[in-house]
């Protein structure tokens, strides 16, 4: 089998480093990933025209191939799904991303954009994220929070849902989301099969717009954040995390949906078009 291994928060990432490590006992392994941070750039390829992506070898102790995109994750992915590192592969890992990506987070992450992007192409992706000690914003750590962060955890969690899909891939490619609590393995609670759920562990709460000194009509905008939000129902991604629990969630596809009830739009265009 032939894993790709990228992220969003670049080639110099240790979780990204301990993850491709982790991997080496199912297949060969390839990391391609942003020569920079990406985080929240979910599935975006960004203006080709204008980034002009280019490939750079990269080292990492003990992958035999690395390498490092001048792009986002998601189009790291493009490239790997054209060929640009070889034979096909069969399936995509993305992470670890320091953070959880839970909740709402899950619409933005760049880690799981690379996943979603995989599955377009035809093939599957395991999207692994830990939390980090203080809760996290949007999915996102903070360096300083990050001096205890147990990567070989989140790596042996990955690793067991690896080991299972090495021996047999979906017959339909499909995404899956697994969050890490930032624990021992052993102080772990278990394991959850959650939905994606509404809120987050840590969350925005208002945007200041301060002037920008010395510039006229310019501001900068702050973000205020809450404060971690109490531990919640395990049901959803984020109470699993919150609680202790490894969450483990299948990503279903972008689907159109029923009109809601009180929609004229139909009538309108009805009105006009068919006329």
């Amino acid at each position: 089998m032939r894993i790709f291994v990228t992220n969003d928060d670049g080639i110099d990432s240790v979780g990204l480093h301990t993850l491709a490590r982790a991997m080496l006992p199912f297949g060969e392994v390839v990391i391609g990933a942003p020569d920079s941070e990406y985080s929240g750039a979910s599935s975006s390829f960004g203006p080709l025209h204008l980034i002009k992506p280019e490939l750079h070898k990269a080292h990492i102790e003990g992958i035999e191939e690395a390498w490092a995109i001048t792009g986002p994750p998601a189009l790291c992915v493009m490239f790997a799904r054209l060929g640009a590192f070889g034979d096909p592969f069969d399936l995509v890992v993305s992470g670890i991303n320091p953070g959880a990506n839970v909740g709402r987070s899950v619409y933005h992450s760049g880690t799981i954009g690379a996943c979603l992007t995989a599955r377009n192409g035809g093939i599957s992706g395991v999207a692994v994220s830990q939390a980090v000690d203080e809760g996290g914003y949007m999915g996102q750590g903070i360096e300083e929070m990050l001096r205890d962060q147990k990567w070989h955890s989140a790596a042996e969690i990955a690793a067991l849902a690896v080991e299972e899909l090495s021996l047999s891939l979906p017959k339909d490619p499909a995404v899956l989301n697994l969050n890490v609590p930032n624990l021992e393995i052993g102080e772990m609670k278990g394991w959850v099969s959650t939905q994606v759920g509404t809120d987050l562990i840590r969350q925005m709460t208002e945007v200041q717009v301060d002037p920008k000194v010395g510039h006229e009509g310019s501001f900068h905008l702050k973000l205020n954040w809450g404060e971690r939000i109490p531990p919640t129902s395990i049901e959803s991604d984020v109470g699993a995390v919150a609680n202790g629990y490894v969450s483990l969630t299948w990503l279903s596809r972008l689907q159109g949906d029923q009109a809601p009830d009180n929609s004229s739009v139909e009538q309108k265009f009805d009105s006009i078009l068919n006329n």
